[in-house]
């Protein structure tokens, strides 16, 4: 045996075992079941985060929450490791829905979808329930956490069915862009609202910016029974192109598959008016996508496909291209 593969071995040897000594293992991405992927790109460390919804089971409870999986190149991923645990005492407890972490001012946020199971108001009839579900925010000091809370209680309003919260700041003020159910109002819509400048709470008024129905590849669900259409939005995520255009990738369906399309600010502020872009971005049953930037500055968008059955589900990357008056996917992202 050569000095080389000497090394080499026990260099591989090495990294196993420093991984199995933390609890840690290394996964090929397409091996990680996870929706609404969120990955967070950390200079300082060259880290790439990936959060994920991770409930724990805990004195015979089952507690919401999430996990993170890190990696220098987005094909190997170490981990998961649980950085946020919904406390016992919160106003609800149950599963998290699509955590994403913001870096911001110092601090790391995690905006995070918590649900119950327990009803607010009488559902109709061959309807779903309407459960408790709102976006809460919480605060660490590192990616990795833990997470705490700044109350017991969601950013988003306890009597309506919000999710999907997700940071976007303006002119120096930060506010949150969250989805309205279509469980609640059959619709489902985009609403506003400005966050105090330690994202502790919401202020000031909500505006709904925009509803489902508008973009014309939204086809909807028809629910025969009642012969009533939904519509679905689904998460939501901000970016300015190279021009100056403020777009919002949103997830919906079309013609019964999970699709990804754009919205467009006319003002080029977040208050809108907001108009649709008449061609979707992806429409083969995948969505709920953010955008960011490779450490070599390639663009990219990760979202979650197929949207169904459960249990498939694996983040996808795709390179993208910003022509400064939309987004165009590329090509698979090949690390």
């Amino acid at each position: 045996m050569n000095f080389r593969l000497k090394v080499w071995l026990f260099l591989s040897f090495l990294c196993t075992a420093i991984c199995s000594s933390s609890g840690q293992t290394v996964k090929k991405l397409s091996d990680i079941n996870i929706r609404d992927p969120y990955i967070m790109p950390h200079e300082e460390s060259g880290y790439y985060y990936m959060y994920k919804s991770a409930s724990v089971h805990r004195d015979g409870k089952v507690l919401g929450g999430v996990e993170v999986y890190k990696s220098k190149n987005l094909s190997e991923w170490e981990g998961p490791v649980q950085v946020f645990t919904v406390p016992d005492d919160n106003w609800i407890t149950g599963p998290v829905w699509a955590p994403e972490v913001h870096a911001y001012n110092g601090k790391y946020y995690l905006f995070a979808t918590l649900n119950s199971d327990i009803e607010w108001k009488k559902r109709q009839e061959g309807w779903p329930k309407y459960t408790f579900r709102g976006t809460q925010v919480f605060v660490a000091d590192t990616p990795e956490g833990p997470f705490q809370p700044f109350d017991k209680v969601p950013h988003t309003p306890m009597d309506q069915m919000a999710l999907d919260g997700t940071l976007w700041v303006e002119e120096g003020r930060p506010y949150m862009i969250y989805c309205q159910e279509w469980v609640e109002i059959v619709d489902g819509s985009m609403v506003l609202v400005e966050l105090t400048p330690d994202l502790s709470a919401p202020v000031g008024e909500r505006l709904t910016l925009f509803h489902a129905s508008a973009a014309e590849w939204s086809t909807g669900s028809l629910h025969d029974e009642l012969g009533i259409r939904s519509y679905v939005t689904d998460g939501c995520f901000l970016y300015r192109t190279k021009t100056g255009k403020l777009l919002m990738i949103w997830s919906s369906f079309m013609n019964g598959e999970y699709a990804i399309g754009i919205a467009e600010s006319v003002t080029g502020k977040v208050a809108g008016p907001w108009r649709q872009q008449e061609k979707p971005i992806f429409t083969s049953n995948g969505g709920h996508g953010m955008i960011f930037r490779t450490f070599d500055n390639r663009l990219c968008i990760t979202f979650h496909r197929p949207n169904s059955p459960g249990g498939e589900e694996r983040a996808e990357i795709f390179e993208l291209e910003d022509t400064g008056d939309t987004l165009e996917l590329i090509q698979a992202l090949k690390p």
